[in-house]
């Protein structure tokens, strides 16, 4: 008798999918899905930084002004709040797989379709349709390595998943570089697309289904065991239940789950920290090589600056996920937020030609974009299996226009003469509302599901 016989008849009468998957070391199914959905997010973020590495070329080619760009830059954050509100219920209604699959095909199609584009409105509406792609992978890459990956290593692995979302960003820099001179920046878009596209087949053939969201849907057992089974290479029985303990809520769709008792306080708390946490993100991304700048140092001492934020913030969600699974969650989300407004205050006081500026910048990354990693971490554990997807999404959704208000507000501040000290310091004060605000989901720190 094997041993995978003699575990399969063990396991012939009931199998709690949690627990099966808790109990056992990560398999070489599990890495497979991890190296996926870090080649997911690598895409994902190379083609949400696309358009930052290609705007001069477009602007010079096009003769276009940077108010009239400043349209089609906007317009794919429009798109992934779009998408990530869209995604999340369908996802939790037909399936993971499905709906992550179509959001690289959708962001590849229409990444090469914007390499057509002949105006700036036509290029505008395809970032928009890309944005949406964009917004639907990465919640559901989220969902999806949550419900497949042991509790005790959860939060880690996840970090290590997003950690794809920054090198995306940072090598598409150097393709750019390479390609526009030979090729222009059309070749750039084209290879953006083309990347996505031919991950799709691959997806297709090698990614999983969740087997909890399959329990829940109540699909043939014999279905969710083949899925199951390719964890330790283990062999069920014919006759084998498969069961995923749910709590129970006072909702019939998923959506409303996110506002049902027990989980509404919990629900506002995730929207209020992300929200905050990606205002004080992309204001400093976005504006700071801008102030520093104008602060009299060269734009390319600014730009290396600027970069080191990306890099301590690759070393803070790495870390801050090891933490979590060893500490409560939200009181270490909770410490990197308040250490990373301690940190973004000592940089607005120090001022731009201060002698430690790039150290500063390296560990306000670490701690802000270390929580913030943390908080896509700890979100999937928040609910229940038949809404998890919907309340990740629309977590990442409505903070979206943290990002968007963030981008907006450096550029006001900046038209009403406010300089590097007073506008990195006041950053400190979304960065302390969303370390409280991360508090009142305490009660999410024994999971859902």
């Amino acid at each position: 008798m094997t041993l995978e016989t003699a575990v399969s008849r063990a396991e012939t009468t009931k199998v709690d999918v949690k627990a099966f998957i808790d109990e056992r070391p990560m398999g070489r199914m599990q890495w497979l899905l991890l190296a996926l959905c870090f080649a997911i997010v690598a895409l994902d973020g190379m083609d949400v930084a696309i358009m930052g590495f290609l705007a001069p070329s477009i602007l010079q080619e096009w003769n276009a002004s940077r108010a009239a760009f400043g349209v089609v830059m906007s317009a794919a954050p429009f798109g992934l709040v779009i998408g990530a509100l869209l995604a999340g219920p369908a996802s939790d209604r037909i399936g993971r797989k499905t709906v992550l699959t179509a959001s690289v095909l959708l962001f590849g199609l229409f990444t090469v379709a914007t390499a057509y584009a002949e105006n700036l409105s036509q290029m505008a509406v395809l970032r928009l349709l890309t944005g949406v792609g964009l917004g639907a992978a990465m919640p559901n890459s989220t969902t999806l390595l949550s419900e497949y990956v042991p509790q005790r290593s959860r939060s880690l692995l996840i970090a290590v998943m997003f950690t794809g979302f920054n090198l995306g960003s940072g090598v598409v820099g150097f393709i750019a570089a390479a390609l526009i001179p030979l090729h222009g920046w059309r070749s750039v878009l084209m290879l953006g697309g083309v990347l996505p596209l031919v991950l799709v087949p691959v997806l297709i053939a090698l990614l999983p289904e969740s087997a909890r969201f399959m329990v829940v849907r109540r699909m043939a057992a014999d279905q969710i065991g083949r899925v199951l089974g390719r964890i330790g290479g283990t062999t069920f029985e014919p006759g084998t239940e498969f069961f995923a303990p749910e709590p129970p809520v006072q909702a019939k769709q998923s959506i409303g789950v996110l506002f049902a008792k027990g989980y509404g306080l919990m629900t506002g708390a995730l929207w209020v920290t992300y929200f905050m946490g990606l205002l004080v993100i992309y204001l400093l991304t976005g504006w700071l090589p801008t102030l520093i700048k104008d602060a009299g140092l060269p734009i390319s001492q600014a730009a290396t600056i600027t970069a080191m934020f990306q890099i301590g913030g690759t070393v803070g969600a790495v870390l801050v996920g090891w933490a979590m699974d060893r500490k409560a969650p939200t009181r270490v989300i909770g410490a990197a937020y308040a250490l990373g407004a301690v940190v973004i205050l000592a940089l607005g006081l120090g001022g731009a030609l201060s002698g430690s500026l790039a150290l500063l910048v390296t560990v306000a990354g670490f701690f802000m974009s270390g929580a913030q990693t943390g908080l896509n971490a700890f979100a999937p554990n928040c609910y229940p299996t038949r809404a998890r997807a919907t309340g990740v999404s629309w977590m990442l959704g409505m903070g979206r226009f943290g990002s968007i208000t963030g981008s907006m507000v450096g550029g006001v501040l900046l038209s009403l003469g406010w300089g590097f000290g007073a506008i990195v310091s006041l950053l400190a004060v979304p960065a302390v509302l969303a370390a409280v605000a991360v508090q009142m989901a305490r009660r999410a720190e024994e999971p859902a599901a």
